[in-house]
């Protein structure tokens, strides 16, 4: 069971959050389950002492997959479920790839959803049953996850940042380094990512929320 855990249930719809509170109150006793309607928020509770998040993927101040990356990215020990509507193979596959602990559809009743926090919860990986994920079929997509995934932690909080458009020194501030170390970090993801620029480096990234956005619409 999961008694005295910590959630933080991340989604825009009241309506929604307030299902997932629900499933998760019947876990355990003592569960502390914090909520957030947007991206700054996620970043505002998330920390080490959060359990699991659950985490929509589009919500205001981010759109697809690109959350998660960041959140990755800000928080590497904290697990995280994405929550999503659309459950296709596509969509769960490049979640996994990219971090998620674990997959659940927003179409799954209580017990399901439980049981998937619980198979996260005990250090397992949950995605909804009989579905055949299958290979990434677009080049570009498999390429850019595979490049993703070389970037430590650090950098990869780095490249969120620079998505959110911040400069050398905002970011170096937020991370009370120097400007140089960032310079050097922003290098470093550059060349992982087979890019020149910063702009280049943001729109490869936003190629992830762009099919995100697209498999929802």
């Amino acid at each position: 069971m999961a008694a005295g855990c910590r959630f933080l249930v991340a989604d825009d719809h009241p309506l929604f959050r307030g299902a997932l509170k629900t499933a998760l109150s019947g876990l355990g006793e003592d569960c502390e389950i914090l909520e957030t309607g947007d991206f700054e928020g996620v970043k505002r509770l998330a920390d080490d002492r959060i359990d699991l998040v659950l985490l929509d993927l589009s919500m205001p101040g981010v759109s697809g997959l690109s959350g998660l990356i960041t959140l990755r990215g800000t928080n590497p020990s904290v697990p995280v479920a994405v929550v999503s509507a659309h459950d296709d193979p596509e969509t769960i596959r490049r979640a996994l790839e990219l971090g998620a602990s674990g997959f659940i559809s927003k179409s799954a009743g209580m017990e399901e959803i439980r049981r998937a926090v619980q198979t996260i919860l005990d250090g397992g990986v949950y995605t909804p049953g009989n579905i055949d994920l299958g290979a990434e079929a677009d080049p570009e997509i498999a390429d850019l996850i595979q490049r993703l995934q070389t970037l430590t932690p650090q950098q990869t909080r780095v490249l969120g940042m620079l998505a959110e458009g911040l400069l050398n020194k905002q970011i170096a501030y937020e991370l009370n380094v120097s400007e140089a170390t960032i310079k050097a970090h922003v290098s470093a993801i550059l060349q992982k990512l087979g890019v020149d620029s910063r702009t280049q480096a943001v729109i490869r990234l936003s190629r992830i929320g762009a099919e995100a956005i697209a498999l929802e619409t």
